[in-house]
């Protein structure tokens, strides 16, 4: 009878054990756990990351932290982090938010426009991912990648094509410079390349023509005028004289790119630079801002016309004047000038 008591007894203790057990591995795997209220929550991961660090981020996602740290040490994920752009879904319980921010690291959509510096450039593409400005700018300017691709400081530029990539937030500095590379070589397809010698120039050149035609006209359906109008220069010989280029000069000069400049003086012009185009002949030794792709297409798709000259359209805002013959520019240019003039724009 005592034997049959202390029998009962363990096997109810052992079903509490068991219950409790039971409730603990519920709570620790299987309950949801996600505090907040939208669909979902996003999580970033460094490479450098501890456990501690983590778990900074879910404190406000979660509503036990007690039972995901349970289970994080019995999945051993504490002393094992991934690190990456990770989704934590509403609703989730711990073992599927640990799954998640373990193996499921989430690209993102990284987009950059039009820079006029591989400085710019950094400090846009480092707010996106997690290489700081400094490491990007680094592997951006470094000297044998330029050697084994066939760049240099001005031309480096032109590798960046503006658009959107999708790309991990984790992306080391020199594995977003090769992406960028490898998305360089396929935008320069066969038949880009095809128009490119058609046009006799390098890519480079196209870029930097591109560059300047970007500027002159934000109108992408004018574009390929203003790109005819300086093949129809190159053609020729003459200076492109282009404004754009020598605000970039200017620019870089005085080593202010901040600086907003609306007005070209007489005194720019004389700016000893070889970006500036009315001082120096031929294209630019590299672009003087990333191209739109529509304005790199405008360039290697480029009207065929006679006009060497245009001026702002001031009764066409955004348009522009074209002329084929210098008189007639000046006519076109005396009338944009006493506008100018009228507006009090000195700079």
């Amino acid at each position: 009878m005592y034997f049959k008591k202390i029998l009962i007894a363990v096997l109810v203790i052992g079903l509490i054990i068991a219950a409790f057990f039971s409730n603990f591995v519920y709570k620790a795997m299987f309950k949801e756990n996600t505090a907040f209220n939208n669909e979902e929550a996003y999580v970033y991961i460094s490479s450098q990351a501890s456990y501690e660090d983590v778990r900074e981020q879910l404190v406000p996602l979660l509503k036990d932290m007690e039972s995901f740290d349970a289970l994080a040490e019995k999945k051993k994920y504490n002393t094992n982090l991934r690190s990456g752009r990770f989704v934590i879904k509403k609703g989730m319980n711990n073992n599927e938010i640990i799954n998640s921010i373990r193996s499921k690291n989430i690209p993102l959509k990284l987009s950059f426009n039009n820079q006029e510096r591989l400085e710019d450039l950094a400090g846009r593409v480092a707010f996106q991912i997690e290489a700081d400005s400094l490491s990007l700018l680094k592997a951006m300017q470094d000297e044998t990648f330029f050697k084994k691709n066939g760049f240099n400081q001005e031309s480096a530029l032109s590798m960046y094509i503006p658009n959107s990539y999708e790309i991990y937030w984790n992306t080391s500095a020199e594995g977003f410079r090769d992406k960028m590379l490898k998305e360089y070589q396929s935008f320069w397809n066969a038949s880009r390349n095809e128009k490119r010698k058609a046009l006799n120039l390098s890519i480079n050149e196209v870029m930097s023509i591109a560059a300047i035609v970007h500027k002159e006209t934000a109108k992408v359906d004018e574009r390929p005028r203003v790109a005819g109008v300086y093949l129809n220069r190159i053609r020729k010989g003459m200076p492109l004289q282009a404004d754009p280029t020598v605000i970039y000069a200017k620019k870089l000069k005085e080593n202010d790119f901040n600086q907003v400049i609306k007005r070209v003086l007489y005194k720019d012009l004389e700016i000893d630079s070889k970006y500036n185009t009315y001082k120096y002949p031929g294209v630019p030794p590299g672009p003087i801002t990333m191209p739109d792709v529509s304005a790199i297409d405008a360039v290697l798709n480029a009207e065929t016309h006679n006009y060497y000259y245009f001026v702002a359209n001031v009764k066409n805002f955004g348009y522009h004047k074209f002329a084929k013959t210098l008189s007639q520019h000046n006519a076109n240019r005396n009338e944009y000038v006493r506008w100018i003039n009228s507006q009090g724009i000195n700079r």
